[in-house]
């Protein structure tokens, strides 16, 4: 059996997809909306899935999906982590955390030492899973043979799980795509122009695989869905809520406070971790500041436009 822990839109628009071929528990703290989910307007969820607010009831399940924002993750594990003791345990946000500055897998193997942990990422809107539309993810997994047979049972005729070994690079390419596609999004709301997004999708991917690399990623791992595919997703549609973010900060207009933005905690925790390193991450650092409001779009540009020339 498979739960799904978190309803919100994306760990609805799983539950939707994966119940079409079988049992899933669906859990909420707040299930009070069902059966129609007002975050996904227009989506029938199947018959297959079951809705909870009893999460010793959703934790009986071998495989359970942690659809959770990435910076709740580690709150939510220390506080339930026991209940996840020895289940296959995969992850969905994309994040890092900014208190300790890891990715979610690290988070949830130190919760739940005797889980499998895997993650699942990729270029995808929680609208086109729930409709059914074709959708291509990542599924990482260090332990290959757990892996195969995660990929298995998540994978049904439109949603294509592809698999790999690179938790680092899969997980890092979720995360620090959410940062480029703020950045994008600025440069449009600003008028800046489809060049310089071009510029920044650009850029931003090499500061994406100079990170990555660093802290132990397969380069070619980012060359994939879960990085160079969702990074060009979200920087070109105006369906990812940190481009419509970083949109709204070019254009100097209000945003949803209520909307969960991953991008700019992550912008945060890379500035952090690139003055551990010693690292030169001039997008996230720009990201970071836009995000706090300690610079205006116009001195971000100026500021990355007049750094030192150099080869490509």
């Amino acid at each position: 059996m498979i739960s799904v822990l978190g309803a919100g839109a994306f760990g609805t628009a799983l539950a939707t997809a994966l119940g079409a071929r079988g049992p899933v528990t669906l859990w909420g703290r707040d299930m009070g909306w069902w059966p129609r989910n007002p975050r996904l307007p227009g989506v029938e969820i199947p018959a297959g899935v079951t809705p909870t607010d009893d999460l010793d009831r959703a934790a009986q399940a071998d495989t359970i999906l942690l659809a959770l924002p990435a910076q709740a993750l580690g709150g939510f594990l220390a506080q339930h982590g026991a209940a996840l003791a020895g289940k296959r345990l995969v992850n969905t946000a994309k994040g890092i955390d900014m208190q300790r500055l890891t990715g979610p897998s690290a988070l949830i193997a130190d919760a739940c030492p005797e889980a499998t942990v895997a993650l699942l990422t990729g270029p995808s809107f929680a609208a086109d899973i729930a409709r059914g539309l074709p959708t291509a993810l990542t599924l990482a997994c260090a332990d290959a043979d757990a892996g195969a047979a995660l990929q298995a049972q998540l994978s049904t005729p439109v949603l294509r799980l592809y698999r790999t070994t690179d938790v680092t690079g899969a997980e890092l390419g979720g995360a620090l795509k959410n940062v480029a596609a703020i950045a994008a999004g600025a440069v449009i709301g600003a008028g800046l122009g489809d060049s310089a997004r071009a510029a920044i999708i650009t850029r931003g991917f090499a500061e994406m695989t100079r990170l990555a690399t660093h802290l132990g990623a397969r380069p070619e791992t980012l060359t994939g869905l879960s990085g160079l595919g969702d990074l060009t997703l979200t920087c070109t549609s105006a369906q990812s809520r940190n481009f419509r973010f970083g949109q709204a900060l070019g254009a100097g207009a209000e945003f949803d406070a209520a909307t969960t933005v991953e991008g700019a905690a992550t912008a945060q925790a890379l500035v952090r971790m690139a003055q551990r390193d010693g690292l030169d991450l001039p997008i996230a650092t720009m990201v970071a500041r836009l995000a706090q409001g300690l610079v205006s779009v116009e001195k971000a540009m100026d500021h990355l436009l007049s750094r030192p020339l150099k080869e490509e």
